[in-house]
């Protein structure tokens, strides 16, 4: 039953342990509930994992399943789009549902409550609800429509359904307690007048269960056995087992709380991305600098690395915020072994090697990747001219600079040393192109030891190079937020770098979401929106090294 490569322990892991040792639940049904409100972000690929990875690890159930009780907020692309995230993770389900599917159940529930003396419905408008909740340190105060009766209640909420009210002149409350210490249990609304078309079950409603009271029942109709969500929910528990209790429900799942995933310079709220979204800050859900499993994607990050990332934050009970860095740090460790190395110039400057021949191109061998030398060789054109970084020539260069300088030599990976003669500038005094000598005895891998020089640097043959655009990115939020100021006051204006430059002609034959390590540049990824026929964009990843450490593990 138990799978012994499974990750390390925690407390949600132990209690199924327990459960199962006990016979208190024969298999394990987990399930992952988002709300298609929205784009998934990093903080709900940690759910994914947590619920999938449980049901497989002890040959139980994990399902999707949508909770669209809010037809004004949700949408049947957002339906879409993480049922691709989820499954881009690494993820299948073994049931797919939807709240909706249930709606005739929970209403049929409802009845019930009212039946027995607990529920009724309410007049108040929501502000007055609000005003009579009471408070923290104060109770609530009962409504004056507390005490309809059992018919009356049954007859207008009957009525609610028929669509005879307008939306907000009428909800369903629970009837609880309104001098609980938990203010979720002072008659929390059931049920709210919604006049909108739902995506998935159209105009057939115009009234629909809020969260506390549908979550609860879906998760008992499918016989969820662990019911996992974030920390906020703790206090809504006791509302969470009422409503399963004095519904009836045959299945008993037990809800059990973990901390959220925060990461640093970052925002992981659907409705501040969707601001982000709405406001053009960036050019979708699937922008790289957004913490969107589909943005990460587009970036370049594969499912592996933040499956990874995902079992090595752990679940805790108690809120934290992990540096983005460890999420990065995981991408280099799962890339280092798969990802082609080859040259890219970012920001070219052209050289022009006088001593070789005008004519001549030849072929020269290089690893595709040093650290797994079963991905073989290519071969690399070189001739009389060829690209450089800009920042590899200086003219003035300070003390301890190897790069290349008037008289100095460098070496061309995987090519031949060169010396600058001379330096041309345009009108303005910019450096425009510089000429060198090569020395055809220095060949890398010839064996040559006559010499050594300090620096190396990388290169594209300006001839075969093919073009190509650069996005750099930065975090898209600053961390240090002032007092008073938004998380949009905070936004990073480099964020985005865009340059143009060239890649090593074997490049022709990329497709998007190719990932490849640009040396000394870092990791990049082919950009599946705007790379074209005639137009390679690649993303950068991350760059190659981070002061970034894995904290050590205790114990």
């Amino acid at each position: 039953m138990e799978n012994k490569s499974a990750s390390s322990s925690n407390f949600i892991r132990n209690i199924v342990l327990e459960d199962l040792r006990e016979g208190r639940v024969g298999e394990i049904v987990t399930r992952f509930p988002p709300e298609p409100n929205g784009y998934l972000h990093i903080g709900h690929a940690k759910a994914i994992c947590l619920n999938f990875e449980l049901a497989k690890e002890f040959n139980g159930r994990a399902n999707l399943r949508f909770d669209d009780t809010n037809p004004v907020k949700e949408d049947a692309e957002y339906v879409e789009a993480i049922k691709e995230d989820v499954q881009w993770l690494g993820f299948e389900w073994d049931g797919l549902f939807f709240a909706s599917d249930y709606f005739e159940e929970m209403y049929n529930r409802a009845v019930l409550l009212i039946k027995k003396g607990l529920a009724y419905v309410c007049d108040l408008s929501p502000e007055e609800i609000r005003q009579t909740r009471g408070t923290l340190t104060e109770p609530g105060t009962n409504s004056p429509y507390r005490d309809r009766s059992v018919e009356e209640n049954l007859d207008l909420f009957q009525r609610m359904r028929n669509g005879e009210f307008k939306d907000g002149e009428k909800v369903l409350r629970a009837k609880i307690d309104m001098s609980s210490p938990n203010i979720n249990l002072r008659d929390p609304i059931l049920y709210r007048i919604s006049h909108a078309t739902h995506h998935n079950t159209g105009d057939k409603w115009c009234i629909y269960p809020m969260y506390d009271y549908a979550h609860p029942l879906e998760d008992a109709i499918e016989g969820v056995t662990h019911s996992l969500c974030s920390l906020e929910f703790e206090d809504h528990r006791p509302l969470y087992d009422w409503v399963v209790r004095e519904c009836e429900m045959e299945n008993v799942p037990r809800q059990y709380e973990f901390a959220r995933l925060n990461l640093t310079n970052t925002v992981m709220s659907k409705r501040k991305l969707k601001q982000l979204v709405d406001e053009q800050v960036v050019d979708g859900w699937d922008d790289p600098r957004m913490p969107t499993i589909s943005g990460l994607r587009r970036r370049g990050f594969t499912p592996e690395s933040i499956r990874t990332f995902a079992r090595e934050i752990g679940v805790a009970r108690s809120n934290s915020t992990v540096d983005e860095k460890m999420l990065e740090h995981f991408i280099r460790e799962d890339l280092k072994l798969k990802a082609p190395r080859t040259m890219a110039v970012l920001r070219p400057l052209k050289v022009v090697i006088t001593n070789y021949p005008e004519d001549q191109v030849e072929l020269l061998d290089a690893e595709i990747n040093p650290e797994n030398p079963e991905m073989g060789t290519r071969q690399i054109p070189f001739s009389r001219e060829i690209y450089i970084e800009q920042d590899d020539f200086m003219e003035n260069p300070p003390s301890k600079y190897f790069r290349l300088f008037p008289g100095n030599e460098v070496r061309l990976k995987h090519a031949y040393f060169i010396k600058c003669t001379d330096v041309i500038k345009d009108e303005q005094g910019n450096v425009v192109e510089i000429h060198c000598t090569y020395d055809p005895e220095t060949k890398s891998g010839s064996g040559f030891t006559g010499r050594k020089v300090k620096g190396t640097i990388h290169w594209v043959d300006a001839k075969h190079a093919l073009p190509a655009e650069f996005r750099l990115y930065e975090p898209l939020i600053l961390d240090d937020q002032e007092e008073g100021t938004t998380f949009l006051d905070n936004i990073n204006p480099n964020s985005l770098e865009i340059v143009n430059g060239y890649v090593e002609p074997n490049m022709k034959e990329t497709k998007p979401h190719d990932k490849y390590q640009f040396f000394r540049h870092g990791y990049f990824n082919v950009d599946p929106k705007y790379t074209t026929e005639d137009k390679l964009v690649f993303n950068r990843i991350v760059s190659l090294k981070s002061s970034f450490e894995l904290p050590k593990q205790q114990g």
